[in-house]
């Protein structure tokens, strides 16, 4: 027995070590040194003032506004996660026809099939900052109309938002709604 034991004590401390203490640290110093804001996140200010950070998802429901994904936990930066209800559960499926009778009263003219799933269901964090350009563009003719904006200035400024694929590789193209919503009412 002690010929396993002690062993086994060995190796999870030096894991604890290994995965706890240095991986973390090494991590931190990567975040410190190569990411946006030294890995603090990215604020945005408006007139001196915060009104929000770029990689937390916002809610946005005046038809004005182009609409972020949905968030299962309230856009709640200190409760991330998902609804942990599968794709039959009798609440999600009624979740989601809501969001769809919601999108498509505010929506005229878009058909259920031209509806993106991210305008319908939450991300794994439920704090996804960022919809895909066909949820943008999805949602063009309802804040074109409501600003009075033609809708070729919209789509220019979807164009100009749109983030492509990590490293040019990895993802799809994303669009952050907080950026896009602040650069429509920046425009005159």
């Amino acid at each position: 027995m002690k010929t396993n034991i002690f062993p086994a004590i060995k190796l999870t401390l030096l894991c604890i070590v290994l995965f706890v203490a240095v991986y973390s640290g090494v991590v931190w110093g990567i975040a410190r040194v190569a990411a946006p804001n030294h890995g603090e996140g990215e604020v945005i200010l408006m007139a001196g003032k915060i009104v929000g950070f770029a990689n937390v998802g916002q809610a946005f429901t005046q038809d004005k506004y182009f609409w972020s994904r949905p968030s299962a936990v309230n856009y709640n930066a200190a409760g991330s996660g998902g609804s942990n209800k599968g794709p039959t559960n009798p609440d999600y499926l009624a979740l989601v026809q809501a969001r769809i009778d919601t999108f498509m009263t505010h929506n005229p003219g878009v058909a259920r099939a031209e509806i993106p799933a991210d305008m319908l269901t939450a991300s794994g964090s439920g704090l996804d900052p960022h919809i895909s350009v066909a949820a943008a563009n999805v949602q063009l003719k309802r804040v074109s109309r409501i600003r009075g904006i033609a809708e070729p200035r919209i789509i220019q400024l979807v164009s100009a938002a749109t983030e492509g694929p990590w490293l040019g590789l990895f993802g799809p193209a994303q669009i952050n709604v907080l950026k896009l919503n602040i650069a429509l009412d920046n425009l005159k």
